[in-house]
Order: C-alpha cells, then sequence, then structure tokens
C-alpha cells in the first residue's frame, strides 16, 4: 500500500490547526470563566494540549518539506553507482520553479531540468509513486539507444570503461556489472551495464514539448522512459541535491562515507 506522506500531513496540519483555532475562539474563554466562577485553575484537556502543542511543528515541516527541501529514500538500484539502494537524498524543491502542494499548481519561477540532472517526479502511469532518474532528453531532443551506447541529437554520447564491479538486486544477489563513465554532453557520471542483458533500442525518439526522457544509470536494471515513455513538466517534484543518510539493507549498517555526499560527486 502506498502513502501519499504530503496529504497525510497536509490533513495533520489541518485537524490541529482547526483544533487550535476553535480551542482559542470557544473553548478556551468557556474554560476561564468556568474555572473563575468555581476558583480553580483551568484545565486544558489533553487533545487540545497536543494540538496546541503539535500545531506550530507540523506547519513549519509542512511549509519547508512543500516549498524547500524534501526528503526521499531510494527504494531500487537503478541509479547504481550514483545512488544506491537505501540512500536517502535531499530533493530541492524550488529549483524548477515553486508549486502548490498537493495540486502541484507552477506559483512561480521559469527554472527547467538540464541534461545531466538527477530529477525526482511522479510516475506518469501513476502520480502516487515517485520515481528518481537522470534527465537525458529535453523538449525537441532526438534520442537514440542502440547497443547501450546513446545518441543525443545525432551525437554519440562517449563512454569509457573503468572495469568490473560487483552489485547487489533487491534480494542480495550479487552481479557482476560493466562500470563506466559517460561524458552526457559535458556533464560526466558513471553508469552500470549488465554484459549478460540485451540492449532495449531505440532510433531517433523526438522529445515533445513540455516532456523529458530520461534513463537510470544502472542502464539494464531501471524502468524508465524506455519502458513507459516521456515524463510531463507538471510531474515534476525537484532535483536531487545530496545523500543525508544512507542504509545498506544487504550489510545492515550505515554507509557513513556517503553522508554528506553530492549526488553530483
Amino acid at each position: 500500500m502506498h502513502f501519499n506522506f504530503e496529504l497525510i500531513l497536509f490533513y495533520a496540519v489541518l485537524v490541529c490547526g482547526g483544533l487550535y483555532l476553535l480551542d482559542i475562539i470557544f473553548f478556551a474563554p468557556r474554560r476561564q470563566r468556568k474555572a473563575h466562577a468555581q476558583g480553580k485553575t483551568p484545565h486544558m484537556p489533553i487533545i487540545m494540549d497536543y494540538a496546541r502543542s503539535f500545531f506550530p511543528v507540523l506547519l513549519i515541516v509542512f511549509l519547508l518539506r512543500a516549498f524547500l527541501f524534501e526528503p526521499f529514500r531510494i527504494p531500487s538500484g537503478s541509479l547504481e553507482p550514483t545512488l544506491l539502494q537505501g540512500d536517502f537524498i535531499l530533493v530541492n524543491k524550488y529549483q524548477y520553479g515553486t508549486r502548490l502542494p498537493i495540486t502541484q499548481t507552477k506559483l512561480f519561477g521559469d527554472g527547467k531540468p538540464q541534461r545531466g540532472d538527477i530529477m525526482v517526479f511522479r510516475w506518469p502511469a501513476n502520480k502516487s509513486y515517485d520515481f528518481v532518474k537522470r534527465v537525458i532528453g529535453l523538449p525537441g531532443d532526438h534520442i537514440s539507444y542502440v547497443n547501450k551506447e546513446l545518441y543525443i541529437n545525432g551525437q554519440k554520447i562517449p563512454q569509457v570503461e573503468l572495469g568490473k564491479a560487483i552489485a547487489y538486486d533487491e534480494q542480495g544477489m550479487k552481479r557482476t556489472m560493466l562500470k563506466k563513465q559517460e561524458n552526457l554532453l559535458n556533464v560526466q557520471h558513471e553508469m552500470f551495464v549488465d554484459p549478460e542483458r540485451t540492449s532495449r533500442d531505440y532510433r531517433d525518439l523526438v522529445v515533445p514539448a513540455g516532456m523529458y526522457f530520461v534513463l537510470g544509470d544502472n542502464r539494464d536494471d531501471s524502468a524508465d522512459s524506455r519502458y513507459w515513455g516521456f515524463v510531463p513538466e507538471e510531474n515534476i517534484v525537484g532535483k536531487a541535491i545530496l545523500i543525508w543518510m544512507s542504509w545498506d539493507g544487504i550489510h545492515t549498517t550505515v554507509r557513513w562515507n556517503r553522508i554528506g555526499k553530492s549526488v553530483y560527486e
């Protein structure tokens, strides 16, 4: 079952704020009058005490999360070796324009995703799920992917082989991958390809206006634009910027060396 944390947090703010407001306007004056008549100190009900205590905290968290930065957990290895399963990343919510929470209506800002950005977005097939991939194709670009090599507007994207690497799948099984460095039109990043898997090829795919073509860095183990299509601009959540925590579920340990690391290093 998928939980929309932003919506849950929004409702929590509404409930606590509503109780807080009702208490200030109606219940608190009644308590004071009753206590004064009885010569006692007013006693605040526990539910009102909790609402008053939690409301400012929930409101601050909601505003920070909605307009500035939002944490996300990486659930799979589709962006290995850049992002590992169990990484917790911080996402800049205003880099591509500030949007209203819940409805995602754009308020202001004209920032656009750039080629090479690692972008969080709502999956076009089901917007209740958040995906994270690397931006490859911008509106109007011609994209080809042939024999595990990428072409953008007819230009072959250089790859340099770095050797073999060990990766783990979601069940903890080891896999031997070929590690490469790709120069994505002056944006360099590492990537994995699986020598045992066949390539899912596309030739001269044109990215429509207002859309983006995204890929995982783990090219043979990523559900991305090759399978379900383009990302509409209105689905964009923000730009991944930093790893703030990393948990290795296979070896049940914290990856201390990844904490505080930029996702573009």
